[in-house]
């Protein structure tokens, strides 16, 4: 069977990553922390929280359990006709594995890193084999152990558009949101027990983790067009893994997926998979993918999906969006350093949060205006990000990777 040309990638992506269709449909995902509060130090095994989950039986409204390679549980929502469903549909299957972990003394924790405990991998699929010797042979060893087994993220899933410049205007508008939804929501200040001078080191993990698979695809001059973007962001990544006809897996291949067009005969499986191990803050799937965002504690996973939904989804919050982060839209670093601290980053935050509110009503979330409102009043408005409150951050930061006793102390108490 003949290979895959450069031209059928690009069909690919324009046809199915890039699928039009009018807005409404929301999904979310959802990654977790496990703690185990009779030894909050320890990692918990994948196969003692399925063990516990299979006897609950499935989630009620249909989202998919996973784990992540260090054990963090994913919950990924169905695809909601809108925003009220959608929330209604994710908390009711967030509540059902928080009750069934309960009696076992295991509790779901909200943080962007780990704030305490080592990497541990306890992955057993050879995709995160392969993912883990990739990284190693790149030189991305610590980066990639981070991000693989101690990072967890609230991603948003929505709509591309309903025709080609609705879909380039809701590109843009995502990857301009993205410095600001870092900086709202940064929440991974400590690792290892120890404040890293960063309020998101999440964001800047994934910023220093190979960068052909994980900047931003829309970059400042480039072209407009978001499937030729995505195209060729595809084309130039380094392939991290091949999946041979005997069944066999072998990590990095030392080609781009170009040089693999132009030296052996990849067909459209393998396309689809080496898509799948591209990890860009903005991730075309058929939808638009939120990729940015730290996990949060508590219910309040649930406002960035309504922040984002409501600033790309309703016309008029949008037009607001769009004014208010152009100055900021390529403030990544700062984002996560700095986040709302930082002035410039604070004035888009509020001007899109009162957006967002203001729109709730009009996409049939009423019942979320309460819950946004007060992360708006607790920290967009006052300039800070739960960041602030774990670590303190208010003050210098010190020298990234420096230990406190106040870092280690607060990291324990977290996960306590």
């Amino acid at each position: 069977m003949a290979g895959l040309t450069v031209d059928e990638v690009h069909q690919y992506v324009r046809g199915v990553c890039f699928k039009k269709g009018p807005p409404g449909t929301v999904g979310a995902e959802t990654e977790w922390l496990v703690l185990d509060r009779a030894a909050p130090g320890a990692p918990v095994p994948p196969a003692r929280l399925r063990a516990l989950l299979d006897r609950a039986g499935p989630p009620p409204r249909g989202s998919s359990i996973t784990y992540e390679p260090g054990g963090q549980l994913e919950l990924s929502s169905a695809p909601f006709s809108g925003l009220g469903p959608a929330h209604r549909g994710l908390a009711a299957d967030i509540a059902h594995v928080r009750s069934a972990l309960a009696p076992a003394g295991l509790v779901l924790a909200g943080h962007g890193i780990d704030p305490a405990r080592r990497p541990v991998f306890q992955a057993e699929h050879p995709r995160y084999r392969c993912m883990r010797s990739y990284f190693d042979r790149r030189g991305f060893t610590d980066a990639g152990m981070t991000m693989m087994c101690t990072s967890a993220s609230v991603q948003v899933s929505l709509d591309i558009g309903a025709d080609t410049a609705a879909a380039a205007r809701r590109w843009w508008l995502a990857h301009a949101l993205g410095p600001v939804l870092v900086a709202a929501f940064a929440n991974s200040p400590i690792r290892n027990g120890r404040r890293t001078g960063l309020r998101s080191t999440r964001q800047a993990v994934w910023t220093e983790l190979d960068p052909c698979r994980t900047l931003p695809v829309l970059r400042p001059g480039a072209d407009a067009d978001p499937a030729d973007a995505w195209a060729r962001y595809a084309l130039d990544a380094r392939v991290m893994v091949v999946r041979t006809a005997a069944g066999d897996w072998v990590a990095d291949p030392g080609m781009t997926f170009r040089e693999w067009l132009a030296e052996g005969e990849p067909e459209l499986d393998d396309l689809v998979y080496h898509l799948s191990t591209l990890f860009p803050p903005v991730r075309p799937r058929g939808w638009l993918e939120l990729r940015m965002i730290d996990a949060l504690p508590g219910e309040y996973w649930a406002v960035p999906v309504a922040v984002a939904t409501a600033l790309l989804d309703d016309p008029r919050a949008s037009a607001a969006a769009e004014a208010a982060v152009e100055p900021v839209a390529d403030r990544w670093e700062t984002a996560a350093r700095h986040a709302l601290a930082d002035p410039a980053l604070a004035r888009a935050a509020r001007t899109c949060f009162h957006a967002a509110l203001d729109a709730l009503p009009r996409l049939g979330a009423r019942h979320l205006v309460p819950l946004v409102e007060e992360y708006t009043a607790r920290y967009v408005d006052r300039g800070r990000c739960p960041a602030d409150d774990i670590a303190g951050t208010s003050r210098p930061p010190l020298r990234p990777g420096a230990p406190t006793r106040e870092g280690t102390r607060r990291a324990s108490a977290e996960l306590a």
